[in-house]
């Protein structure tokens, strides 16, 4: 069958989206796998799947690249609330999308009748090691431990899924090397998305990702949310205060409190149709 298709990014992490909410795709996974490819596919970090809710106004699955689901996606989910309500399907402001990981709600900025920007409401950081899941005792908070080969001092942090944040230059990091390592390191039962993160101002730091089933990606919603917030428990930003976190693909805007905020871009690249 063939099926029409739009490609997003936010921030240079780039999706396939599709359109499930009148027709489903049945193999998602496979899909994502085959059409991620940059040199026999389209080309993405993996594939979206807009599908209708009975909880919210839409429902996000999201599939990355190696065809495994993940169970949340902060720049997919801005690009969702672009699509809802750029198309007229959700024609409001505020827009709820159900995932993996509860409910977020998006506060979407448009320009002309199109979203340029989305702030999401990403829920509360959680440094509950079961919560990630992680094998360690107590909150892991610049804890040092032995993990993908070496000594590190790691905070763990849960926004959906699992983070692993290291403070360390980010430039200086062989991340082909060592972030497949930590992403199935045994610690890490579930695997692990790693930020390799600096501080490079007052409440601005600068980031690399690698995410599970991925690898490096231009940028990771969720692995900024945990950058920050790791950055405030570890005293280095300010909670409450608007954080700049640099990301290969662009810059995201993360405010850390009792839940965490994060705004950031949403762009149309291009749309066309396949046959699946």
């Amino acid at each position: 069958m063939r099926r029409k298709f739009v490609k997003m990014h936010g921030a240079g992490n780039d999706y396939i989206y599709f359109d499930c909410l009148r027709e489903d795709i049945a193999d998602k996974g496979g899909v994502a796998l085959r059409l991620s490819d940059r040199h026999k596919g389209i080309g993405g970090d993996g594939a979206v799947f807009i599908c209708p809710s009975e909880v919210a106004d839409a429902r996000m699955r999201m599939f990355n690249a190696d065809g495994s689901e993940g169970n949340m996606c902060g720049n997919a989910i801005r690009c969702v609330g672009k699509y809802l309500y750029d198309n007229g399907i959700v024609p409001r402001e505020e827009i709820a999308v159900e995932t993996k990981s509860g409910i977020k709600r998006l506060h979407v900025f448009a320009e002309e009748g199109k979203v340029r920007a989305v702030r999401v409401d990403m829920g509360p950081a959680s440094f509950d090691p079961a919560s990630l899941p992680v094998l360690l005792d107590g909150e892991a908070v610049g804890r040092t431990v032995s993990v993908a080969g070496g000594e590190y001092a790691i905070t763990c942090v849960s926004m959906g899924n699992p983070h692993c944040v290291l403070f360390t230059d980010p430039d200086a990091v062989d991340i082909e090397k060592i972030g497949p390592k930590f992403e199935c390191d045994p610690l890490f039962p579930e695997r692990v998305n790693t930020e390799f993160v600096s501080v490079v101002g007052k409440n601005a730091l600068k980031m690399r990702v690698w995410e599970r089933g991925s690898g490096e990606t231009m940028a990771c919603g969720t692995g900024a949310c945990a950058a920050a917030a790791a950055a405030c428990a570890c005293g280095l930003c300010e909670r409450g205060a608007d954080i700049a976190v640099q990301l290969r693909g662009g810059t995201l805007v993360i405010n850390v409190g009792e839940t965490v905020y994060m705004t950031g871009e949403a762009v149309l690249v291009f749309t066309g149709e396949i046959e699946l």
